[in-house]
């Protein structure tokens, strides 16, 4: 191999970053990239299969093979550009690095009680090869494997994750949904403010400056007693119309018998029931009535409103505790295990007092056939039209899963995503890479989406507390 001491960094990129990022290629601009050959046999062994991971591995092959493209054994040797791909693709063009590979062992000496006949050992004893012959270049592992990380700082070499698939560096960084007013707020904004009342609706418009970090349908709540609360509806030129929250703590104004018992529920129901809201993205912590709110307002708009025809609920089946293997029965039986949630709310929803039991189950039948229950799987490719579709445990899923489900979205479906990162069961998702975080930063400016984040538990006082100690 043919590389030169050069000031840019020389990154060894791990099987499993390219197995999370096919793109990852392309994301360490002017660096060099190290493919170990150790990397390119694990990506050859994991090509097969239907799996997000299997479908990476294909798409990072396909990209490396359209970089070597008729590449000499020479050229090959001296590093490709990573800039040979052609500019159709839709990739980066500007300034990137070149791509190496393993053309000849890379021997170095490791520590005695780690065999080098094992995948991870040899990419770690190729990094300690290239450090020494390249000692003025900074060479490091990029990795999302903790203990590979571990067992690349305790043989001298510097390692990393890889942080490109990062939507925020912090999870408390996440948008909220809401905003609490300074207890002044109309004493400084009042002289300018305007109101006028339309469709039975009361809106404002008043002057907050081009600098403000207000996003569209952003709830605003008063800090003092006044007990104003009102929604953002648009944004533009340093003026900001308002419109004035529906009460939906008032038994008045209860949905399917279900009314918020917080201000939080209160901004969620506006969300739900709003027609000219698309996306709706609910986070919050066990307890906090993401479902039951959903439920409630799905059944109002697609039974009593018709304004939709069908609800459809999926989530990803990814279980807490050991798998309980094979599940019998059609696509719906297989997913009913899954639907727990759901079933434990529809129970809150159709009790009644003085029905009888003939008329709770004429109840759940009717309800059973205008809910879909649906596997993620048999998602691709389809398109559903004035659906309310409901996807459950949004924390598990990756972006790009994220984005095949709401993208299935036709004309006049309203998509809600319901999660809590604080409880995520995939292995290779954390609180900034998860679908979910991915999905409420990308749409929290765009003017058809809403979010709350939810934190008051109304489930039960031994929930609430187990919450919060345990």
């Amino acid at each position: 191999m043919a590389m030169t001491d050069e000031p840019r960094r020389l990154f060894i990129l791990d099987t499993n970053v390219l197995m999370h990022d096919p793109m990852a290629l392309f994301q360490f601009e002017e660096h060099d990239i190290y493919l170990p050959m150790t990397v390119l046999e694990e990506l050859d062994a994991g090509k097969k299969g239907m799996s997000e991971v299997s479908r990476n591995v294909r798409e990072t092959n396909r990209l490396i093979d359209q970089i070597i493209n008729n590449a000499s054994f020479e050229e090959i040797q001296n590093g490709l550009s990573l800039e040979r791909i052609h500019p159709n693709s839709g990739l980066e063009q500007l300034h990137l690095g070149k791509l190496f590979f393993e053309t000849e062992p890379m021997v170095a000496k490791l520590p005695a009680h780690l065999p080098s006949h094992k995948a991870d050992n040899h990419i770690l004893q190729t990094g300690l090869a290239l450090k020494e012959e390249y000692p003025s270049r900074n060479v490091t592992l990029v990795t999302k494997d903790i203990n590979m990380r571990i067992k690349s700082s305790a043989v001298g070499l510097h390692s990393e994750d890889y942080y490109n698939d990062r939507v925020l560096e912090d999870a408390d960084l996440l948008y909220t949904g809401w905003e609490e007013l300074e207890e002044n707020f109309f004493e400084t904004h009042g002289q300018n403010m305007r109101s006028w009342q339309e469709d039975g609706s009361t809106f404002y418009e008043l002057e907050v400056g081009h600098d403000c970090k207000w996003q569209p349908n952003e709830a605003l709540v008063s800090a003092n007693d006044s007990g104003f609360s009102a929604m953002i509806r648009k944004i533009s030129n340093g003026v900001a119309t308002l419109e004035y929250m529906r009460d939906y703590t008032s038994p008045t104004h209860s949905i399917w018998g279900i009314t918020a018992r917080n201000s939080e529920q209160n901004i969620a129901l506006n969300h739900l029931m709003d027609p000219n809201i698309d996306f709706v993205s609910l986070l919050g912590v066990a307890g906090t009535g993401k479902t039951l709110l959903t439920l409630a307002a799905a059944l109002e708009q697609t039974l009593d409103q018709n304004l939709y025809n069908e609800i459809i609920m999926t989530r990803a089946t990814i279980p807490v505790g050991e798998d309980i293997g094979f599940l019998p029965g059609t696509e719906e039986e297989k997913m009913t295990p899954w639907m727990g949630a759901l079933m434990d709310n529809l129970e809150v929803l159709t009790e009644s007092d003085g029905y009888t039991d003939w008329e709770k189950e004429s109840t759940q039948e009717l309800l059973s056939k205008r809910i879909k229950i649906k596997s993620m799987n048999f998602m691709r490719g389809r398109t559903f039209q004035k659906k309310f579709i409901i996807i459950d445990e949004a924390q598990n899923l990756t972006p790009k899963q994220m984005k095949t489900l709401v993208t299935r979205a036709g004309e006049g479906t309203k998509v809600i995503c319901l999660g809590n990162i604080s409880q995520i069961d995939s292995p290779y998702l954390t609180e900034t890479t998860t679908g979910l975080t991915y999905i409420v930063d990308r749409f929290k400016s765009w003017e058809h989406s809403a979010h709350i984040t939810l934190q008051q538990g109304e489930r039960s006082r031994l929930a609430e507390f187990a919450s919060d100690n345990l």
